[in-house]
């Protein structure tokens, strides 16, 4: 590659009357393949005897997780365990799938220039933005299914002016969060890509390795961030004492 290729939204691959279908469109269906394969082929294993030791390693992380969701929320761990567990997954392989060998280099000539092939699902923002809006949304469903309609209360008071006041700015509080959400995530993936890029371009050799580490780790700690928060608010929106 002799120039430097790069572009802060995902760029398309090809093009259907007025669907696009970009790099980031690509990893996150092959990552959601994955995702779908690894349990498919963990639970087969999960019940034998000699286990191989890529499954005894997903078992010690899937337990080691749920432990950890457990010391949050000790009541309701096996209800909101499936639905974070993925979000973690997701975000964690995601972000980690834009560091892959030629992620950056290898692509196709279109007609709007070079496109790479693989970009990492959570380096696009309309990838953020989605898992954002299905967190937020999944907070008020959950709230409901335990509270019932005094959970929608703290948004729509009309005892006195205050609450109504109150509630408005917790109905601003839940968008703040999904654009929070969204940005955080979007921002630190981006910005490592981009770095990676960059010392890639100019050192071509050795140079990228221990920023290569350093963003595997911000990868994690992204993805641990995020389904954190998440549980956090479920947690909060299920608790009878708000």
């Amino acid at each position: 590659m002799s120039e430097l290729h790069i572009s802060i939204s995902a760029q398309p691959i090809f093009s259907w009357q007025n669907f696009e279908f970009t790099n980031s469109m690509l990893v996150t269906v092959l990552v959601s393949i994955f995702l779908v394969a690894l349990a498919i082929s963990g639970k087969r294993w999960l019940n034998r005897v000699h286990k191989p030791r890529w499954v005894l390693l997903m078992q010690t992380l899937v337990e080691s997780f749920y432990m950890f969701v457990i010391s949050i929320t000790p009541q309701h761990a096996t209800k909101f365990f499936p639905l974070v567990a993925t979000i973690f997954l997701f975000v964690l392989f995601g972000s980690w799938a834009g560091l892959l060998p030629g992620a950056e280099s290898i692509g196709l000539k279109t007609s709007h220039g070079f496109v790479p092939l693989l970009r990492g699902a959570t380096a696009d923002i309309n990838t953020t933005l989605a898992l954002a809006i299905f967190a937020i949304v999944s907070v008020q469903i959950f709230g409901y299914k335990h509270r019932g309609m005094r959970y929608f209360k703290k948004f729509l008071d009309f005892s006195n002016p205050i609450n109504l006041f109150v509630g408005f700015l917790e109905l601003i509080s839940e968008f703040s969060r999904m654009i929070s959400f969204a940005f955080r995530l979007f921002g630190n993936i981006f910005a490592g890509e981009v770095l990676l890029a960059v010392i890639a371009f100019l050192v071509p050799l050795l140079a990228s390795l221990p920023f290569l580490g350093l963003e595997i780790f911000v990868g994690f700690i992204q993805a641990l961030v995020f389904s954190t928060l998440t549980l956090v608010f479920i947690n909060i929106a299920t608790s009878e004492h708000q």
